[in-house]
């Protein structure tokens, strides 16, 4: 018998939903079954599987460990045998820039996928849960009923601050201010040549998922497999021995190599992207973009207070500064080499 306490991450769920996601393997049909037997009970009565969950609420599922294994599959947490510290280090350190109850801000090096894209991958998501379990601040049976996650992706060879959420009411509301663009986002980018003012840019997009390129139209093509978007910029230094610009961007919009795209159709491309046209630069295997900043809005629910109306800045990594010497902005937490 396999009993289940649920806790603020599963409150509010109604309970074959629950069901299904606990027992991805199992059919609708087969969970239904299984109420209907008393198989499966909540609080100890018999249950329709539409009652919505509450904190303390107990689920026990009266099967054997291997049927239990079975319809669990891949997705239990049985599968997590320890707690490994994860190494890194061929990418650099990803370090907390702040954490509370229900979100957690981390500064992700260039180089690491903000999720897997094959299973020996490792990824900001493997380090968050890594990091979360050898401080204790979840447990591998926690792991069972809710996974923490990232909320937004940067590219491979971006750099920044990654929204991480540790409670199911932190991935709701950060998911929901992503989507409204009630929170907002800033990055760093150097580019080619002299950018001597601000701008605003508005197209639409669309990706190549074959040669993981996007493209970018002006005007609206009349086709769903474009995606409206939005970048502003104001430069920050221009260095004149490397004929480069700093820019702050304010992504709008969040979709797939926007900055990088938008930045390449004006004809200042970002150093180091060589996928959309930007420089080679000596030491450097990266394009120079990096999440910089979040700014959160003020009147946040209460359990958001302690972020409401702050912004938290991911320092620059040590290879901005030879394109940002002088510039205060650039200066300002700067990463030791």
């Amino acid at each position: 018998m396999k009993e289940i306490i649920i806790g603020k991450n599963e409150e509010g769920k109604r309970l074959d939903g629950f069901l299904k996601s606990y027992l991805p393997n199992a059919s609708k049909g087969f969970i239904y079954k299984m109420l209907r037997k008393k198989n499966i009970t909540l609080n100890d009565r018999k249950a329709d599987g539409l009652e919505k969950l509450r904190d303390s609420d107990s689920i026990k599922i009266f099967f054997s460990d291997e049927t239990l294994d079975k319809f669990r599959g891949s997705s239990s947490s049985l599968g997590i045998t320890n707690v490994s510290n994860i190494d890194l280090s061929k990418y650099g350190d990803v370090f907390v820039i702040y954490e509370d109850d229900n979100v957690l801000f981390a500064s992700k090096p260039a180089g690491l996928l903000s999720q897997k894209s094959e299973k020996s991958d490792i990824s900001i998501n493997d380090w968050l849960i890594d990091y979360l379990l050898v401080n204790k601040k979840i447990s591998l049976e926690s792991l069972d009923t809710y996974k923490p996650s990232i909320c937004n992706r940067l590219d491979r060879n971006t750099s920044g601050i990654v929204i991480c959420a540790k409670s199911l009411a932190g991935a709701r509301k950060m998911n929901e201010m992503l989507s409204d663009r009630t929170l907002d986002k800033y990055y760093i980018a150097v580019v080619s040549g002299k950018i001597a003012s601000k701008s605003h840019l508005k197209g639409f997009l669309h990706k190549d998922a074959g040669l993981n390129k996007v493209k970018i139209l002006e005007s609206d093509p009349g086709d769903d497999a474009y995606s409206y978007i939005e970048t502003s910029f104001e430069p920050v230094l221009y260095n004149n021995d490397t004929d480069t610009t700093v820019l702050l961007v304010k992504l709008i919009t969040g979709k797939p190599h926007q900055i990088r795209a938008h930045l390449s159709g004006t004809g200042h491309p970002i150093i180091g992207d060589n996928k959309y046209g930007g420089k080679k630069a000596k030491g450097i295997n990266r394009q120079l973009l990096h999440s910089y900043k979040l700014v959160f809005p003020k009147n946040m629910p209460s359990e958001f207070s302690t972020i409401e109306g702050k912004e938290f800045i991911a320092p620059l990594p040590v290879e901005f500064s030879r394109y940002c010497s002088g510039g205060d902005l650039c200066l300002l937490g700067k990463q030791e080499d």
